[in-house]
C-alpha cells in the first residue's frame, strides 16, 4: 500500500513537472458577421486550413494547435473584447482581425499582454505605432502604392489622376500613400473624391470624376463599397481606366460587381491567380476544402499560421515574447519554409516585404500584366 502510494506521488510530480500545454492554443480573431465578413471568412478559412495542415504534419513543437475562433463583427469595441477573451482563454498568438479600424484598437490589447498578432490589416497606423507585438501578413499601402505609382507614371504614361476614397481609418491612410506617391511621380490630382462613412450610393462620387480632366482614377474602398462603386461606374459610362489595390480587384469584388469589374486593374500583394506553383496548389487544395475560390485575404491567414509554426520552432518553445524578438528582420524563404508560399521579410516594424502584381480582372478573372520587385 505504502508502495503503491509513493509509485502514484512520483507520477503526479512526474506529471507536474510535464508541460502545462497538452496543446497549443492559437486565436483567430476576425470578422464573421457586419460589413467585413467577407474578408473576415476568407481570412478565418485560409488561417484553418493552415493549422489543419500544420496538425497533419505533426503540429508545432509535436503539439496539436486548436484554434480558437472570435467574432469581431466588424466592430473595433468587440474586436477589443474578443482579443481580451482570448487572452484569457490561453492563446499564446493572435491571427487578426482584417480591417484596420479594428486593429489599431485591439491591437493595444495584445501588447500590453506581450502576444505576437498576424493581422490583415493594410492602414500605414498599423506599424507607425511602434508595437512590438504586431506584423504584417500583407505589406500597407504605404509600401504598396508606391509600387502601383511607378507603374502608372513609367507604363501607362499618366500625368492628371483622379482618387475616389473611404473616409475611415483604413481610406485615410491609403489616400495619403496615394498623394505623396503621385507627388513623388509628378503626377498630378485633378480630383479628389472622399466618401461618407458606410456609404452606400456612389452615384454623385461617379458624377464626380466623370466631369473631370483626369485620365485615370485610383479607388480605394473596402471590398463591398469596390463593388458598389464598379457597378455604378459602369451605369455612367465612366470608361477611364480605373486602378486601385486589392480592395478594388479582389475575387469577393468580382463576385459582387459582376461584369462591372471588368477592365479594373490593381496592385495586389497576392493573388490566387499569380503562376506561382506553391500558390496553385494550395488555392486547389482550399477550393476542395471550403467549395469557392480563396481571395488574398485566405492566402495572408494560411501564410500566417504557417509562419508561426516555423518562427516557434525555431525559438525552440511556445513563447510569445522570444517568437516576436524573432520575427524582427527575419526572412522566411519558400524554398526551406514552404507553407508561406512566397519569400517574404519583415522589418522591425512589423511591416513586411514581398514581390507583388499587378493585375486587371478579365472575363471575371484577375490576370496578371507585371510583377513587381519587394521593396
Amino acid at each position: 500500500m505504502i508502495r503503491q502510494l509513493i509509485t502514484t506521488t512520483a507520477m503526479v510530480l512526474a506529471l507536474g513537472a510535464m508541460p502545462a500545454l497538452a496543446e497549443l492554443k492559437v486565436g483567430s480573431i476576425v470578422e464573421l458577421s457586419g460589413p467585413g465578413a467577407a474578408a473576415g471568412t476568407n481570412f478565418r478559412d485560409g488561417v484553418k486550413m493552415g493549422f489543419e495542415e500544420i496538425n497533419a504534419q505533426g503540429g508545432i513543437l509535436k503539439e496539436p494547435v486548436k484554434v480558437l475562433e472570435y467574432d469581431s463583427q466588424t466592430d473595433p469595441q468587440v474586436s477589443r473584447a474578443m482579443v481580451q477573451k482570448g487572452i484569457d482563454d490561453g492563446i499564446y498568438a493572435i491571427m487578426g482581425t482584417v480591417f484596420s479600424s479594428s486593429t489599431v484598437v485591439n491591437m493595444l490589447v495584445a501588447r500590453q499582454a506581450g502576444i505576437p498578432q498576424f493581422t490583415g490589416s493594410e492602414a500605414p497606423s498599423i506599424v507607425a505605432m511602434k508595437n512590438p507585438y504586431i506584423f504584417r501578413t500583407a505589406f500597407g499601402s504605404q509600401k504598396g502604392v508606391p509600387k502601383l505609382a511607378k507603374y502608372m507614371s513609367e507604363t501607362m504614361g499618366l500625368k492628371k489622376v483622379g482618387v475616389a476614397w473611404a473616409n475611415t481609418e483604413f481610406g485615410k491612410g491609403g489616400h495619403k500613400a496615394f498623394v505623396d506617391a503621385m507627388k513623388a511621380a509628378n503626377i498630378e490630382i485633378v480630383v479628389d473624391v472622399p466618401s461618407e462613412q458606410a456609404q452606400a450610393d456612389f452615384s454623385a462620387d461617379v458624377l464626380k470624376l466623370k466631369g473631370s480632366t483626369a485620365e485615370a482614377f485610383f479607388i480605394y474602398y473596402t471590398e463591398e463599397e469596390s463593388a458598389r462603386f464598379l457597378r455604378e461606374a459602369r451605369k455612367q459610362g465612366l470608361n477611364k481606366p480605373l486602378l486601385g489595390e486589392t480592395t478594388l480587384i479582389g475575387h469577393k469584388v468580382i463576385e459582387l460587381a459582376g461584369d462591372a469589374a471588368n477592365g479594373a486593374m490593381g496592385h495586389v500583394g497576392l493573388t490566387p491567380d499569380a503562376d506561382i506553383p506553391a500558390v496553385k496548389e494550395m488555392v486547389e487544395r482550399f477550393k476542395t476544402k471550403f467549395k469557392y475560390t480563396p481571395d488574398h485575404n485566405a492566402i495572408k491567414g494560411y501564410t500566417a499560421a504557417w509562419t508561426l509554426k516555423y518562427v516557434t520552432e525555431m525559438v525552440g518553445k511556445p513563447d510569445s515574447k522570444a517568437i516576436a524578438e524573432k520575427l524582427h528582420g527575419l526572412k522566411l524563404t519558400a524554398k526551406e519554409h514552404p507553407g508561406v508560399l512566397m519569400d517574404v521579410s519583415w522589418d522591425d516594424t512589423g511591416e513586411m516585404s514581398r514581390e507583388s502584381f499587378v493585375v486587371k480582372v478579365e472575363n471575371g478573372k484577375q490576370v496578371v500584366q507585371a510583377v513587381l520587385p519587394p521593396n
